[in-house]
């Protein structure tokens, strides 16, 4: 075979072997994204928007990742918060989710020092159950965070149903394996700020010292007499008489 018909051989066969086509899972895909996008455009508009109001592109990814997860739009939206850049299942979510496909999850005992919490995988026998209580979490130095210490209870529940969630199901979270109420910066639920990273300048300043405070003035001593301030009307003859700053007064037939 000459060098010709191989070339026009390999010729015929990149014409008969177009480029690859999307598969139709992908443009499934992309067609939900740009339906997700037309909904977000009018929900970023209301307050059930909440934390997300005027937000729709990030309204589109939550309702695209709730749909992987099995939730509605609505409840994707009330669901998934985003702290620090992190997007992320709140508790009670993450153990609907769970739940609903078939996993045990049974809450044991529950106060504001400790909390336990078992659950199995489906069709497992055993148990697999975590404890968190407060000693745990001052070991993690959570005890000083706002949520910590105005409710508790709620947090250990969190904490304990992020732990056991991964352990019995984790392939049901579908990336998002940390509960909301454990990620650094959760605040109510609501999208909080990221933190600026520290330099090694702010790490190693000194502490600002306080500004010296001025003398204080007795400001009695500089009291001025206003033309203006009514006066006893009595003229201070020993006053004028000391004062070096009276004009000499002319006399009759005298120099002024």
């Amino acid at each position: 075979m000459t060098s010709n018909e191989i070339a026009q051989r390999d010729e015929n066969a990149v014409a008969t072997n177009p480029a690859p086509q999307p598969t139709n899972e992908l443009m499934e895909w992309v067609e939900s994204a740009r339906q997700a996008n037309i909904v977000a455009q009018s929900l970023a508009k209301t307050d059930f928007a909440g934390a997300y109001r005027n937000k729709p592109d990030e309204i589109t990814a939550a309702i695209l990742t709730g749909q992987e997860l099995g939730l509605k739009p609505m409840t994707a939206l009330k669901s998934i918060d985003v702290i620090q850049g992190q997007p992320a299942l709140r508790a009670h979510a993450m153990r609907a989710i769970v739940q609903h496909q078939g996993h045990d999850i049974e809450l044991i005992e529950s106060d504001d020092t400790h909390c336990v919490m078992r659950g199995r995988r489906k069709g497992a026998e055993g148990w697999q159950t975590v404890v968190w209580d407060i000693p745990r979490a001052r070991l993690m130095g959570l005890l000083n965070k706002d949520q910590w210490k105005k409710q508790p209870k709620t947090m250990l529940v969190a904490r304990a149903t992020g732990e056991l969630c991964r352990l019995i199901a984790s392939d049901a979270l579908h990336g998002l394996p940390y509960a909301a109420e454990e990620v650094d910066g959760y605040v109510h639920g609501e999208i909080a700020p990221a933190k600026a990273p520290l330099s090694v300048a702010a790490l190693t300043a000194p502490a600002p010292q306080p500004a010296a405070e001025a003398p204080a003035v007795d400001v009695s001593a500089y009291t001025v007499a206003r033309d203006d301030e009514a006066s006893d009307g009595v003229w201070d003859t020993e006053a004028a008489e000391g004062s070096t700053d009276w004009p000499e007064t002319a006399t009759a037939g005298g120099a002024a």
